[in-house]
């Protein structure tokens, strides 16, 4: 089963980019400096902030559908984050040494299946749950910390 890991837009937190510390605070993001790697995981560049790193620290809306499944949680966002493009079937580096949460949902936004696993594991568990038809897309999270990483569909 093939699928595709997609990054968050750029496009998305652009604006934020290089405001001072009272222009973020108004929109409730702040700016962190990465003081350890792996831990700062930007959903843009689908890569770790680098030690001394500017990251932007932010709510997102990752689960917009009108459902009681509706979610939004802390990201972070690489301060001058380039877009990742994953290939087909590619997982990123970033994913590989952490637990993770995958969480199907059907077309209408409504959960109907998830797992934890470790992130050496992933794509086996992401085309088990993309085989059942009425999984339109998967969230994978962070397992311990909770904070959606990425989407994921069926190619």
């Amino acid at each position: 089963m093939d699928f595709q890991i997609s990054a968050l837009s750029v496009d998305q937190f652009s604006h934020l980019f290089g405001k001072d510390k009272e222009a973020l605070a108004k929109q409730g993001v702040e700016r962190v400096i990465a003081d350890g790697k792996p831990g700062y995981p930007c959903r843009v560049s689908l890569q770790d902030a680098e030690i001394g790193e500017k990251v932007l620290l932010l709510n997102f809306e990752h689960q917009p559908a009108p459902t009681p499944y509706r979610s939004s949680h802390a990201i972070y966002v690489r301060e001058r984050a380039k877009q990742a493009m994953p290939d087909k079937n590619e997982v990123p580096e970033m994913f590989r040494h952490r637990l993770l949460s995958v969480r199907a949902f059907d077309a209408s936004g409504r959960i109907i299946d998830a797992d934890v696993v470790d992130g050496e594991c992933l794509e086996s568990l992401m085309e088990d749950m993309l085989r059942n038809e009425s999984a339109d897309y998967l969230h994978i999270h962070n397992a311990k910390l909770g904070c959606y990483v990425a989407n994921v569909e069926r190619c």
